[in-house]
């Protein structure tokens, strides 16, 4: 969690306003960085750190002073107030003390003056008991300050007490009557102890909250500006509040409370009074914060949603039918009021269609039939997201099952349910979902240990300050990550790395929009170099047989992917000029040194990752790649680098949609009406060459994924292109398979075409407006599909070839 996060929900809600404005001294940081880079533009030196005219060391220890001075002020306030209440309670426990020697004296001592005056209070209570049974009293004795004359005309409450003492015979009889009392007045006492235990508590996490808040603000400002400006140079090292002196004096004034209730209730055992008022602070803090929290995060959100980008106008598909009327008189009944939304009217329409055509065949055949309606069916709930896409994945196997769709492969009989389900199933956990688990523990390990970022930050703090050589960097470092920690995860760490140069960039900068829009296209051309680079990518593996290794795959997509990259960044050059100067600020490389874990970790990707390459040549050790991904689960997991709650944030949704497709594919291919379709194909390009098919499926499946995301496109065609290409004349269906793969990666005409598309359309700036609109992806994305279709039918083409495929 940030630190301006975690202050606003640490905070002691009554001093909200008391802390560090950390939010102010970081805004100041960005603002003094934006005027230091105009400074060195309009110097013509970046170099000169010291020609700069403004002080912004004396700025920021100026607000920091303030700040310091407000915490202060306020510190020497609140602890004036509790040290005080607690002498009184400390005052009040000597009293109770007295009291107590008085009751329990045999020789009937004189009481001293204030414990008669407890005393005479006690017997007042115990004589209002007496005479009004049913009023509720809820005494809190506070400190003695002496008797009190009563208010003019009121009715004087000794008089009572005093009759109650006199008829008691004399004065040491009172403590007959006043045991209740000192049994009130303990439990009393010990609530005020804890009350005060929570309080300075309290107040001592305010001063390390505090703390912590000037410590890190500092520490951004020298790494920021590149300063040298130190605590010594703040009011921070001569503020009383941080001092080693007030510390002291609040931990032992914590000690006395602690002890006191240790007297009061623990029988003087420390040990137990400070377990029991650290779970009372601990109680205290869940519950008299928690509405707090829910209040300040919801705030939060709502502050996010009003940031984002504006909803376009006009009713959403959602919105079609709101209603239908209160009651719709038919026949003379009356129908109650239905509501209906359009993913309802989806689903209805998907399913009437599906048992049209299970119905009325279509297919010779009756499991082709039954395959064909479930093929139209999944492919419209997949292309309509009517219902999300790994509960339509999951649905597959269930209604291949029911519907009994595959046959035996030698006798051609069709199996019953029990056989269906069986092969179904063994077909679903493959060596392909295994490389699928492995991607994504390295991708954890990779992220979990800011090793990719480190990465990252290395590259980007090597490339100065020219405008496109910075693009072009962060869009090779999109890719690079893509290739490892998925398409997914790469643009949401590298939005995070470029946040120091989207904030120094002047309002409305053209060349901001050049670098949200490089990321997301870098981040797709990303997500076809390696094989757990996507989704796709694995359901392209499902369907070469044989399976090519990460080599073969790299000698087509390492090329491809460069080559595009390149295009693409010249398309963004041309298309996003600012005639404005920029001086860009500057990447900082993380300085820590790497640690064992650090080390560890990149050796086992290093060692795994070589494995897949040469996964050939050790199948007759290891098997299918599958295998060799166990590695690093067992490695990782095994040695508590990587928890259980790791595991469970997988993107467990990819992987049932990537099972869902290989079920939906083996049914296919099983029925036999992957082969019919594909003749049915085949003889309308019937002469046409495999590039000429290449041309034409390329192309569809580029229009294809641009609509309905490039997981959803892979898994409704791939196998069919397969099919094709392996009853072509000269059959190469790994070439198609492999170009198909490749363009669905491509596709990066809409916001919705993939996750970085996505990711990239809700990215805005500062005052919450959108870098991106639909209009960007439609004029530059749409060209930059195309050149990326254009290498792979050129140079891909070539490269697959030259690889085997």
């Amino acid at each position: 969690m940030k630190f301006n996060h975690s202050l606003q929900f640490n905070a002691v809600p009554e001093w909200v306003s008391k802390y560090i404005d950390y939010s102010r001294l970081k805004k100041l940081i960005y603002t003094l960085e934006k005027s230091q880079l105009e400074e060195e533009a309009a110097r013509g030196d970046t170099e000169q750190q010291a020609l700069i005219s403004f002080d912004s060391d004396g700025i920021f220890a100026k607000a920091v002073d303030e700040e310091v001075d407000k915490v202060d002020q306020f510190y020497k306030e609140t602890e004036e107030k509790l040290y005080e209440e607690l002498e009184v309670l400390l005052a009040d426990e000597d009293d109770y003390n007295k009291r107590t020697v008085f009751v329990d004296n045999e020789e009937g001592e004189e009481p001293s003056a204030t414990t008669q005056s407890f005393l005479f209070r006690g017997a007042e209570r115990d004589h209002a008991n007496t005479y009004h049974d049913d009023a509720e009293v809820d005494y809190e004795p506070e400190s003695y300050e002496g008797p009190s004359e009563p208010a003019a005309g009121s009715r004087r409450p000794r008089s009572s007490s005093e009759g109650a003492i006199n008829r008691r015979g004399s004065m040491d009889s009172v403590s007959d009557i006043d045991i209740d009392f000192m049994s009130d007045y303990k439990i009393t006492l010990k609530k005020r102890a804890t009350n005060m235990y929570v309080s300075l508590c309290e107040l001592r996490s305010y001063v390390q909250l505090n703390r912590t808040g000037f410590t890190k603000a500092l520490k951004k400002y020298r790494k920021t500006l590149r300063s040298e400006l130190r605590e010594k140079d703040t009011a921070i090292s001569r503020a009383y509040v941080f001092s080693a002196s007030t510390e002291e004096a609040l931990d032992d004034r914590i000690n006395d409370a602690v002890a006191l209730y240790a007297r009061l209730a623990t029988a003087g055992n420390q040990r137990l009074a400070a377990q029991q008022l650290r779970l009372q602070l601990r109680e205290h803090v869940v519950w008299e914060r928690n509405t707090v929290w829910r209040d300040m995060i919801g705030m939060e959100r709502r502050a996010h949603a009003a940031s984002a980008a504006p909803a376009p106008s006009g009713k959403t598909s959602a919105d079609v039918i709101e209603q239908l009327p209160e009651y719709i008189h038919i026949l003379g009944y009356n129908i109650p009021r239905v509501i209906f939304s359009a993913t309802a009217i989806k689903i209805v329409f998907i399913f009437l269609l599906f048992v049209f055509l299970l119905c009325f065949p279509v297919m010779d055949s009756v499991e082709q039939n039954n395959c064909l309606a479930l093929v139209v069916g999944a492919s419209l709930l997949w292309a309509t997201e009517a219902m999300p896409l790994f509960v339509t994945a999951l649905l597959v196997p269930f209604l291949v099952v029911l519907l009994q769709i595959p046959k035996d492969a030698e006798t051609g009989r069709r199996m019953s349910s029990e056989e269906a389900s069986k092969f179904i199933f063994s077909q679903m956990w493959s060596s392909v979902i295994m490389l699928l688990l492995g991607g994504f523990t390295l991708a954890a390990a990779l992220s979990k240990y800011d090793i990719a970022k480190r990465i990252a930050t290395a590259i980007l703090s090597r490339s100065g300050t020219n405008p496109r050589i910075v693009l072009l960097n962060l869009m090779f470092v999109a890719t690079f990550l893509s290739m490892w920690i998925s398409n997914v995860a790469s643009p949401v760490l590298c939005y995070s790395i470029s946040q120091p140069l989207l904030r120094t960039l002047p309002d409305g900068s053209i060349f901001a929009k050049a670098i949200v829009f490089g990321i997301a296209l870098a981040s797709n051309i990303g997500g076809m170099v390696s094989p757990i680079a996507s989704p796709q990518n694995i359901i392209a593996l499902e369907n070469l047989d044989p399976t090519p290794s990460w080599a073969q795959w790299f000698a087509v997509a390492i090329p491809v992917s460069i080559v595009s990259l390149l295009l693409v960044w010249v398309l963004l050059i041309l298309t996003f000029r600012d005639t404005r100067p920029l001086t860009l600020g500057h990447v900082r490389e993380v300085e820590d040194k790497f640690t064992f874990k650090q080390y560890f970790i990149c050796a086992v990707t290093a060692f795994t990752i070589v494995l897949w390459i040469f996964s050939h040549n050790l199948e007759g050790v290891l098997g299918e790649m599958g295998v060799s991904a166990l590695i690093p689960i067992v490695l990782f997991f095994g040695t508590g680098l990587l928890t259980a709650e790791d595991f469970n944030n997988f993107l467990w949704t990819i992987i049932a949609l990537a099972m869902g497709g290989i079920a939906l594919g083996k049914a296919v291919s099983s029925s036999g009406l992957l082969k019919t379709i594909a003749h049915g194909i085949l003889a309308q390009v019937e002469g046409m060459s495999l590039y000429g098919v290449l041309l034409v499926f390329g192309l569809m499946i580029l229009i294809v994924a641009t609509f309905v995301s490039h997981t959803v496109a892979a898994l409704i065609i791939l196998p069919l292109v397969a099919s094709i290409g392996n009853d072509l004349p000269n059959p190469q269906p790994g070439i198609l398979v492999m170009a198909s793969a490749l363009l669905c990666s491509a596709a990066m005409g809409l916001p919705t075409s993939g996750f970085p598309n996505v990711t990239a359309i809700c990215m805005t700036d500062g005052l919450g407006r959108p870098y991106l609109t639909v209009n960007t992806f439609i004029s530059r994305g749409v060209i930059a599909s195309f050149l990326v279709y254009l290498v792979v039918i050129t140079l891909g083409y070539v490269m697959m070839n030259l690889a085997g495929f």
